[in-house]
């Protein structure tokens, strides 16, 4: 991979900004008018991504540098980055937009996506460094028969980036729809044409600076935005949420007095988002343990040099994401008080332009003018962009380092044949994800996102768990259990009110499975399915897999050995 390969990219992102600018002024239906400031900034954007590509593209030089950057990345660079991966769409742009629609019940997105790093911390981090090289199959497999625990870990990879996409690039059609006037679908096709250009060229190097550069600009952005939103009430939270409980109420057209004070009342405690005790548990459970199953997040770990920056880098990224998240909840309240008054903002029928996702983006306006608008909107792009990067580099790895080299080359295949087969994996995902996007363009992403959790929680997370952790766990066990909860989580999703209602157009009440989450039950599935056939294995492989217990523990809690094994 060459930098004088860089042409191309450079094309693409000319030609993507010229037709933003050709763009702007074709569809102003919604009467937004356009926005030069936002374009500007997104260009400039573009163009310094572009040239940190040429700059890593110059640097990636094999399958270890296109993968995890060479593992040369710091524990705070990496921290950064992580937070930069994991701020996504879905967090910047969903939750602050299930906070404006239900009040308190969105915080649950904050704490359920939040409350998953100290498993991480304690539990996988350092376990991670020590087992891995560039994929999370390569921790699971490690004393188990290759070919098997590879497929399942690549399907599993590339069934949560899948679900994870398409939230990243609704949001980015719906953002770029709403600036520049474009038709949504090809707002997402030039998004999945730049998502390509940072993967085939920059690599993991890339995606890594792109990552950190958004993080910062997420940060900086929200805090300006928090700040100015607790300036307009003197600093004063309780009189922010007064407020919103008035505007609430008085939306409520229609009702009595007393009826409409409840509901502006109502959105200050639970019950608005989920409805029963057993969603509520599943939904959280997804959040939790689906953090520690997001096959781009557990990729970062493999960018560090050791074990100990690895920690770092936990801790790091739990700190950035952590005050995020505090922030996403003023940003939330600050969109109902903001926002959901002011004509400007609204459509004819009183709904949000450009769909609920884009309150965020509003409030911007709202405190900040054109200028701020135009920053946050770049930097809501960048947050797509980045995170889609990561993705859509974790799904190749899966397909090119797992399934091609190791279980078709049974470890033989050359680093030149492993890249080009990645490259092709990643020309792929991105016209996947392009369709999907077009597909499910209604849909709130910060619930997409969570969809992407179950999965991981019901699938890679009791694998990862349980093979590093369990001594009776074997090759049958993980593979059998891994793909019960796999396929049930995904089975149950589909038969959900929230897909099989809301997106496939079926009927009220003719979903199948009637919680909006599977995970509590998905999960269950998953860990049953591994401990019972590991449990019920009597076979050769499984005695193999018990008694390469021990060297997997020595080398997973003290690092001997990984070291050499990454030089590999």
């Amino acid at each position: 991979m060459k930098a004088r390969h860089l042409p191309l990219a450079a094309l693409l992102g000319a030609a993507s900004a010229a037709a933003w600018a050709a763009g702007a002024d074709l569809g102003q239906a919604e009467k937004q008018a356009t926005n030069w400031t936002a374009i500007v900034m997104f260009a400039a954007f573009v163009i310094a991504t572009l040239f940190i590509t040429k700059w890593a593209a110059g640097r990636t030089r094999n399958a270890a540098d296109f993968y995890t950057a060479g593992g040369g990345i710091t524990g705070f660079q990496n921290g950064l980055a992580i937070a930069g991966d994991y701020m996504s769409a879905a967090s910047f742009l969903g939750i602050s937009a299930a906070v404006m629609a239900s009040g308190f019940d969105g915080l649950i997105y904050s704490i359920g996506f939040l409350v998953g790093w100290p498993v991480i911390t304690f539990l996988m981090a350092e376990r991670l460094r020590n087992l891995g090289r560039f994929t999370f199959a390569d921790v699971a497999a490690f004393r188990f028969d290759q070919a098997p625990i590879r497929i399942f870990a690549a399907s599993g990879t590339l069934v949560v980036v899948a679900f994870y996409l398409i939230a990243q690039m609704v949001g980015a059609g719906q953002l770029i729809k709403l600036l520049f006037g474009l038709e949504y679908w090809i707002a997402v096709v030039i998004v999945g044409a730049l998502m390509m250009v940072y993967v085939l060229f920059g690599g993991m190097t890339a995606t890594t600076w792109v990552q950190i550069i958004k993080a910062c600009l997420l940060l900086g952005g929200a805090s300006f935005m928090a700040f100015m939103v607790l300036w307009h009430f003197g600093f004063n939270p309780e009189a922010m949420f007064a407020e919103a409980v008035r505007i609430k109420a008085s939306l409520a057209t229609g009702k009595t007095a007393e009826e409409a004070a409840a509901i502006g009342q109502s959105i200050m405690g639970p019950g608005n988002f989920v409805k029963d005790p057993i969603s509520a548990i599943s939904f959280g459970m997804a959040l939790m343990f689906g953090t520690a199953g997001l096959p781009h997040i557990l990729m970062r770990f493999f960018t560090v040099p050791s074990a100990r920056e690895a920690r770092k880098s936990v801790m790091w990224a739990t700190g950035w994401i952590g005050y995020f998240y505090l922030l996403t909840f003023i940003i939330g309240f600050g969109a109902i008080t903001f926002v959901l008054t002011n004509p400007q903002f609204l459509d004819a029928k009183g709904a949000l332009l450009g769909g609920g996702n884009m309150a965020a983006v509003h409030l911007a306006n709202a405190v900040g003018g054109n200028v701020f608008l135009g920053f946050i909107s770049a930097v809501a792009f960048a947050t797509i962009l980045a995170v889609v990067a990561g993705l859509t580099l974790s799904g190749a790895s899966a397909v090119s380092h797992d399934l091609y080299a190791t279980v078709i080359k049974q470890g033989k295949a050359s680093g030149h044949a492993e890249l080009r087969v990645s490259k092709i994996t990643t020309i792929v995902l991105g016209v996947v994800a392009v369709v999907l996007g077009i597909a499910f363009e209604k849909q709130n992403i910060a619930f997409m996102v969570s969809l992407a959790f179950a999965i991981a929680a019901s699938a890679n997370f009791p694998v990862l768990f349980m093979s590093v952790l369990w001594k009776g766990c074997t090759t049958r066990g993980a593979v059998i259990g891994g793909f019960l909860g796999l396929v049930s989580s995904v089975a149950l999703t589909i038969v959900s009110p929230s897909v099989w209602e809301a997106t496939l157009g079926n009927p009220k009440g003719s979903a199948l499975f009637p919680y909006t989450s599977p995970a509590l039950f998905s999960m269950t599935i998953g860990f049953v399915g591994i401990w019972l056939f590991s449990v019920l294995d009597r076979s050769q492989r499984a005695r193999t897999d018990r008694a390469g217990f021990l060297a997997q523990q020595v080398r997973s809690e003290t690092g001997i050995g990984a070291a050499a094994a990454s030089a590999h």
